[in-house]
């Protein structure tokens, strides 16, 4: 059951405690290291999930998957979630951690989807042009390959969206079709 405002209270602890430490961008590896076994391993996450497991188990089983992996700030976070019974919801804190980072150092997330891969001039074009638009530092660009949108592409900060692909311009022709807009009403 996905648990917000839990989520952003220990995602913000361990947030605090790794500035606090010295160690924002270790823990941040961690993190993303954490995010990406949580979405390659749904037995992991079914593990911290189950109220079968014992607490000790679960414990023992996370060292041996993380054993020299994560630093001691990450591990002890992980060691405090499950002597707390919250273990379940790592997931979406891991998640709401990387919100709190990219807002604490200042990065905008730009999803860019086109039809076909991009060069990186392209995207190194696109990201020089949302700084200057958006007068932002730091971007963080998220490509995805969607052939649906047949050319041209899709562009999305925050609550922005630019829709500059053909299948949207195809939609749009689509509806002035059906509207008549091409026939005169003459009588």
């Amino acid at each position: 059951m996905l648990n917000p405002r839990l989520a952003y209270r220990y995602a913000k602890a361990l947030l605090d405690i790794a500035i606090e430490k010295g160690q924002l961008d270790r823990v941040f590896t961690d993190v993303q290291w954490l995010k990406e076994v949580c979405q390659q391993s749904s037995d992991f996450v079914s593990l911290l999930r189950s109220p079968i497991i014992k607490a000790d188990k679960k414990q023992k089983i996370v060292d041996a998957i993380t054993k020299d992996s994560i630093s001691e700030i990450t591990n002890g976070f992980i060691r405090l979630l499950i002597s707390k019974v919250r273990e379940s919801h790592l997931p979406e804190m891991l998640n709401e951690f990387v919100k709190l980072y990219k807002q604490h150092k200042n990065i905008s997330t730009v999803k860019l989807t086109t039809a076909v891969p991009v060069s990186d001039a392209v995207k190194d074009g696109i990201i020089a042009q949302v700084k200057k638009a958006a007068d932002i530092e730091n971007v963080e660009l998220e490509e995805t390959v969607n052939p649906d949108i047949i050319g041209g592409f899709v562009l999305e900060m925050g609550d922005k969206m630019i829709d500059a692909s053909i299948a949207y311009d195809l939609r749009e022709v689509a509806k002035q079709f059906k509207n008549n807009d091409f026939i005169y009403k003459v009588r």
